[in-house]
């Protein structure tokens, strides 16, 4: 095995590590929003006023439908905050460990079982195309 090779491996190993120490997670992003209430005396009805909120709303999409849950200020927004960011690690690794498993597929040695294989293939390949050919009329070429 190559130092290359080898040293790919190591960094395959320290990247699954790492995705085993990322912690809970979930998909998604919290969407911050102000609403007006619609009452004439209330003080979000001036065209200054910001509105109702802020209001955190945890933004799924599931098997092609939106969904959207309500958060609370405090431990459960921070909570899910820290899933969130934990998700966002964990696609990170999930693209480095693509990346350093296709350099290794590229550096790997063809075991001999598939070059034989691959090599009756070659070989079988050849035959067949040494079969005379029909012109374009259906009559064999001279």
């Amino acid at each position: 095995m190559s130092k290359d090779l080898e040293q790919l491996e190591i960094k395959r190993a320290e990247i699954f590590n790492s995705m085993a120490k990322v912690g809970y997670f979930r998909r998604g992003s919290i969407a911050v929003t102000f609403r007006r209430c619609g009452k004439p005396n209330c003080a979000c009805a001036n065209p200054k006023h910001p509105g109702h909120g802020p209001r955190y709303l945890l933004m799924t999409k599931v098997d092609g439908k939106s969904k959207a849950r309500e958060l609370h200020p405090g431990p459960e927004l921070g909570k899910v905050q820290q899933e969130l960011a934990n998700h966002r690690q964990f696609n990170l690794l999930v693209r480095n460990l693509v990346e350093v498993n296709e350099e290794i597929c590229d550096l790997r040695p063809i075991p001999p079982e598939e070059q034989d294989a691959s090599s009756a293939a070659e070989a079988l390949k050849k035959t067949s195309s040494k079969r005379s050919r029909r012109s374009s009329s259906g009559r064999p070429t001279p």
